[in-house]
This record gives structure tokens, sequence and C-alpha cells, in this order.
């Protein structure tokens, strides 16, 4: 029994991520789809705009056959740790064969050159000197690649093709055996804020709900996702789940940062050279999440970086946390969903895995086991999700919704074929 694995965000699925899941499955000849998602924090430093169980029910409801959860500590990351943990929690179920990703530039010979290139010690040396000019991180690494290794820069203009790279690096280093499929991205840009056909980009889709405060049948973003995904997206606005943002947290992320002490500002991840002063002073001077970020955005420090660095600050997410997990690894595969082939999937990896399947959070941590510097590593991990969730759930717009240990209360979801 085969999977094709994919690493996802569904934010919210889209017809896009359908084309995609459709294509992987005839590509790879693998006859189940697992897909391993980000929780309630995304890549890109955001709250994800529905929960994770509603979001595994689409994937589910669309054809994957079971939706795993990426711990956030490898979610809210820049690619190489994103990456990283995906690939690491594929490999670790024992069922995988293939990883099915998209790029913009999916020429897989170029793909793995880049990859090798990333692995030099003059590439690195030359795109920290790069980013000493004040570039950012990608524009450094295309620079130092294209210089020392004869790279072609134009892979690295695009998330989804640093993504692209980043997967083949980390199947190449923790699981040589998985095959990579690297696939066309289908119209839509990442970064499309307009819906101009069905097939259109996430930040679109969001954008159009967002302005309209509502997805109403027929718009053109109701259009752009599989109407079983419609329907529901629907069902969590009108019940107030749905949409969460990142302007929801205002009021708890400026309190973090203000209360907090320079040193443990200057401990968040992505922190480096002084930033944590530059954003502690925006603290104080800002009145909304978005001023915070207007005050602490340079040249050389992008939103989506700072967003990351204010969404650490909010889950209280320290440096030397994540150094300890990028070594470890994913430690468990939380089961968000899974379907009637996800439940042979689920008979399948339980034999087969190196890691624990959680499908009951209290079996693993309980809340009064929550005591820092108590806990095993698997626990630690997993109560950074369980207090992601805990936090999440403040941003629900009806307040009914807000009650915490929703970790605890939430079995996976079983979605009858």
């Amino acid at each position: 029994m085969k999977a094709v694995g994919l690493i996802v965000e569904y934010n919210p699925f889209h017809n896009g991520h359908l084309w995609h899941l459709n294509e992987a499955k005839q590509i790879s000849g693998a006859p189940f789809a697992i897909g391993v998602m980000s929780g309630n924090f995304t890549q890109r430093g955001e709250p994800a705009m529905t929960d994770k169980w509603s979001r595994a029910a689409m994937a589910v409801k669309a054809g994957v056959d079971l939706i795993v959860e990426l711990p956030v500590v490898f979610s809210v990351r820049s690619a190489q740790y994103f990456a990283t943990g995906g690939i690491r929690l594929l490999n670790h179920l024992g069922v995988v064969s293939h990883v099915c990703f998209g790029a913009e530039m999916p020429d897989m010979a170029k793909l793995l050159a880049a990859a090798n290139a990333l692995n030099q010690p003059a590439v690195i040396t030359a795109m920290r000197e790069q980013m000493k000019t004040g570039q950012t991180y990608a524009a450094s690494l295309a620079a130092a690649v294209s210089a020392r290794a004869s790279v072609d820069a134009g892979l690295f203009q695009s998330p989804n093709n640093l993504l692209a790279i980043e997967y083949v690096r980390a199947i190449n280093t923790y699981a040589p055996q998985l095959v990579p499929l690297p696939l066309k991205r289908l119209a839509a840009d990442y970064h499309d804020s307009l819906i101009t056909s069905p097939i259109a980009s996430a930040t679109a889709i969001r954008a159009a709900i967002l302005q309209k405060g509502a997805l109403s049948p027929g718009s053109t973003a109701w259009q752009a996702l599989p109407p079983s995904c419609a329907r529901q997206i629907n069902e969590l606005i009108n019940a107030g789940k749905a949409p969460v943002t990142l302007a929801d947290f205002s009021n708890i992320i400026l309190a973090k940062i203000r209360a907090m002490r320079l040193d443990a500002l200057a401990g968040l991840p992505d922190i480096t050279e002084g930033l944590h002063n530059k954003i502690n002073q925006a603290a104080f001077k800002a009145t909304t999440v978005q001023e915070l970020l207007a005050h602490s955005k340079s040249k050389r420090y992008t939103i989506t970086r700072l967003q990351r660095i204010i969404i650490h600050a909010l889950l209280e997410t320290t440096k030397d946390q994540l150094a300890q997990f990028d070594q470890s690894g994913p430690l468990y595969a939380r089961i968000l969903a899974f379907n009637n082939n996800g439940r042979r999937l689920l008979k399948e990896i339980s034999q087969h895995a190196t890691i624990p399947l959680i499908t009951k959070t209290a079996h693993y941590l309980t809340s009064k086991q929550q005591q820092p510097g108590s806990l095993s590593p698997l626990q630690a991990m997993l109560a950074c999700d369980i207090s992601a969730t805990d936090i999440y759930a403040l941003g629900f717009p009806n307040p009914v919704w807000r009650a915490g240990n929703q970790d605890y209360q939430t079995s996976p979801l079983y979605i009858a074929d």
C-alpha cells in the first residue's frame, strides 16, 4: 500500500489544489494521497482563515485520503524548516513512495542542482555576505547561488520554487527513497490578488472573502472552490467560525510584545542584529498589528518574516526550542481527518510508522501535565500545538466558539465516502 505525499496548507482548499491532488495521484501511480497540513497558523505567519479540522474536512471531502497535522514548530517557519518538517513527517509514516509539489519551474535537474548548491560552504558564506548589504534572504540566496554555483537565479524568484528546492534538499538529506515529483503550477500565481478564472490563488480567494465579509453563491470566489468547500466555508462564516485574520489578534500581540523583556524578544526565532529593538519600539507606537508591521518593516526584513516573528511572540516560541525540534524532527503524527481509504492507510501506517500516531491528545499529554521543564520532547512539541489551538480560538468572530482545550475535545474527523 503506497501513497503520494502532499505538504499543504489548504487555506482554503481550492480548484488549484484539486487539480494538484488529481495530477499527483496520476503521475505517481499511487492509489492513495496523504496531506501533511499546517495547523491553525501558517508559513506566512498568519492564522489560517478557518480552523485546522474544518480545512482537513474540506480536503478529505475533495479527495485527500488522510490529513496529518504539521506541528506548529515547523509550520510557522521559513521555507527550509517548513519543507524539512513536512518531508520528515511523511517519511516517518512508512507508506509514502512519492512527494508531489508545485513549482513555477518544475525542472528536476535544475531543482536538484539548486538544492545541492545550498549545501556548499562557499554559497552559504556568500549568502551571508549579501545579507549584510541589506538584501532579503531570498535575494541574497539567489545572488550567492548564481555567482558561486552557476545555478539559475530565476529559480529563487518565487516562494513555490524556493519551497520546491527545499523539498528536494530535505528528501536528499532525510528520505532519499522518496521520489520527488515537481508539478508546474496551473494558471494562478502564488501572489495573485485578483480572481480571473476558476483557478485562483488562495491569497486572492481569502482577499475576496474578507472584502465581502461573506462567500456568495455564484461569486468569483465561490467558483474558484470545489462546491463542497464553498458550502462549508459559507457555513463557517454564518456560524461565526470564520474568517480568522491576523488583525483579530492585534491586542494580544501588542500586549505580549510590550510586556516582553528585550532579552526575551531577542530570543524569538528569526530575530537578528537588533531587530528586537525595532520591534519593541514599534509595539509602543502601534495601535494595531498592521501598524506594528509597518513600523518594523525594512528592505531587509520582509512582511512575511516579521509576521512569523510576531506569531512566535504570540505563541511564546523561542530559538532554543526550535533548535531542539529541528534536530529531532516531528515526533508524532497527529491525525485530523480521513475517509474510508484513509482508514485503511491508518492500519498500514500503524504497522510501519516510526513515530506515534495521535488520535487522542490526552493519551500523550493531559492539561495538568503542562508544566515547563517536566515534559518529554514529544510532549513539549505537542504542548506547542495545544497552546496554538487555544490561542487561535480567541480569533473566532463569534465568542461562543472561543473556549479552550479544543485539542482535547475534538477527535479526528471520519468523512464517509
